[in-house]
């Protein structure tokens, strides 16, 4: 199976499930996402979670197309950004993660950015593989 379907088939239902909690449990999701920023132990596990993610994902899929796949190489490397920044400047990321929390804007934007990233990731590697 080719490495681009196989992350769309992986990602993209991950992404749907996250989009469909955050749209349903907003509040849970909201004082979950606190109790991490309050935590240096667990937001140093969610840095290197996302580090070694990314980094899986450009080691595998760095491919710069003028297609879909682009999409998967552009979240590994900003899953592996992410994490860098989780790790290195954990107390800006608490500090601007509480500010983005309370935003609405912010929620919303995650829940459109993972249900429409899902959707078409999952689209793509179930449907458009020709399966």
């Amino acid at each position: 199976m080719d490495t681009s379907i196989f992350l769309a088939r992986l990602l993209g239902p991950t992404m749907l499930v996250m989009g469909l909690g955050l749209l349903v449990n907003r509040s849970s999701y909201r004082t979950l996402s606190l109790e991490v920023l309050d935590s240096r132990a667990l937001l140093f596990i969610a840095g290197l979670i996302a580090f070694v993610g990314g980094l899986a994902i450009v080691l595998t899929h760095n491919v710069w197309v003028a297609g879909w796949p682009v999409i998967i190489t552009i979240f590994g490397w900003a899953s592996l950004f992410a994490g860098i920044v989780r790790i290195v400047f954990s107390d800006w990321v608490a500090r601007v993660g509480r500010r983005a929390i309370d935003s609405q804007g912010f929620l919303l934007f995650g829940i459109v950015l993972y249900l429409g990233l899902g959707a078409w990731l999952s689209y793509a590697g179930y449907v458009g593989a020709g399966t």
